[in-house]
């Protein structure tokens, strides 16, 4: 029988690489667009025949990570600055590390 601990050390090696782009990407404390977070996958992983827009094809990944992540506390989603509610999300959102609603 394996510790809960444990569980979640295994989980965390074997988490989503998108959600891992996200972390590392609002790790600096400053909001981040998913715009930019699809175009840094992009960059890694495009090959030199893919368009100069595969990026877009990251964004829905990262929008719903994104989700995940809130609803989990890792991160916050804003819109204008201020954190709202994951499943209300839409429009021009920004992600960072939680914060607290003013």
């Amino acid at each position: 029988m394996t510790d809960k601990n444990e569980q979640n050390q295994e989980a965390e090696i074997q988490e989503d690489p998108i959600r891992l782009y996200i972390l590392d990407a609002v790790s600096s404390g400053a909001p981040v667009s998913p715009n930019d977070i699809a175009i840094s996958i992009a960059k890694d992983r495009a090959k030199e025949t893919d368009p100069d827009d595969i990026w877009r094809k990251y964004l829905i990944a990262v929008k719903q990570q994104a989700k995940s992540l809130a609803r989990a506390g890792r991160i916050s989603i804003l819109r204008r600055g201020k954190p709202i509610d994951p499943n209300k999300m839409k429009g021009l959102i920004k992600l960072s590390l939680p914060v607290e609603d003013k």
